[in-house]
């Protein structure tokens, strides 16, 4: 987030147990990257002084520091970051504030029936986007449902715009995109809080910068990234389990709609530049 601020080097491994780790990237000696880019090996060597590492972060060796007390401690390990999985994906933190588990247990309660740890990344369908407006102007956009009718009218007719709805979570919110078609709906289980409605799409956002969007075909993941003080790059990133269904419904034309999107907010940000306007009621 924001490269050259708030970025982390960070890198994954998986080790000889099949142990997943997310590990700094920064060399306990002297603070040098320890990795660049992907690779299948047995342990990471730095290339400043070749202090070497295993595949779990753990300090092997290092060349003419045979006599040195005290090592090795704690603190020539490569720090440890805190991984978790939910379906096919892996979320890190570099200082937790709260269980993980709290901010996955609305979505867990609303689409844990749904396939995903068969949804595969499908690249043909992922893509960048770049915004000329502020990246909180996006997600003002994004958590708000009243400009549906007129930006969306057409892409987002199979939305019934009058039973649409947001819940709020401590981390998160949810919108609930009823569809006017049960064909092109989400298949509930009698047992799900929202069985009988024609749900077309759960669309959540977690706090600050994720919008993890679910369709019957799969899961959009949109991830917003600053890049400056009126520049936003969006990451478009489909994971699918039924590519048969991919070209219907709500989900269908995803391009169209972060384009009709991305116009209105446009014209916010140039709005918002007017001496004239203070705020919205």
């Amino acid at each position: 987030m924001l490269e050259g601020c708030l970025d982390e080097p960070l890198f994954l491994t998986v080790d000889e147990n099949v142990q997943t780790h997310c590990l700094s990237n920064v060399c306990t000696h002297r603070g040098a990257i320890v990795l660049e880019g992907e690779g299948h090996l047995k342990g990471m060597r730095c290339r400043y002084h070749g202090r070497k590492f295993a595949l779990d972060g753990s300090f092997s060796s290092m060349p003419e520091f045979d006599c040195v007390a005290n090592l090795p401690s704690e603190k020539d390990n490569l720090l440890r970051v805190a991984l978790e999985r939910w379906g096919p994906f892996l979320f890190c933190n570099l200082n937790p504030a709260f269980a993980f588990d709290e901010l996955v247990k609305p979505m867990n309660e609303r689409v844990n029936f749904l396939p995903l740890d068969r949804a595969v990344f499908d690249p043909s369908t992922s893509r960048d986007y770049f915004l000329k407006a502020n990246w909180a102007l996006y997600i003002d956009n994004y958590l708000e449902e009243f400009h549906l009718p007129y930006v969306h009218g057409t892409s987002l007719a199979g939305l019934d715009y009058s039973e649409y709805r947001t819940e709020l979570y401590p981390y998160g919110t949810l919108q609930l995109g009823v569809g006017k078609s049960k064909e092109d709906s989400l298949m509930l289980p009698e047992d799900h809080p929202d069985h009988g409605s024609n749900i077309a799409a759960f669309y959540y956002w977690l706090f600050p910068n994720l919008m993890m969007n679910f369709y019957p075909w799969g899961v959009s993941v949109n991830v917003v990234y600053p890049v400056g003080p009126e520049r936003t790059r969006i990451s478009f990133l489909s994971y699918v389990w039924d590519k048969d269904r991919q070209s219907s419904g709500v989900g269908a034309d995803l391009h169209r709609v972060e384009m009709e999107d991305e116009e209105v907010v446009e014209s916010v940000q140039r709005g918002l530049r007017s001496r004239l306007y203070d705020r919205g009621r």
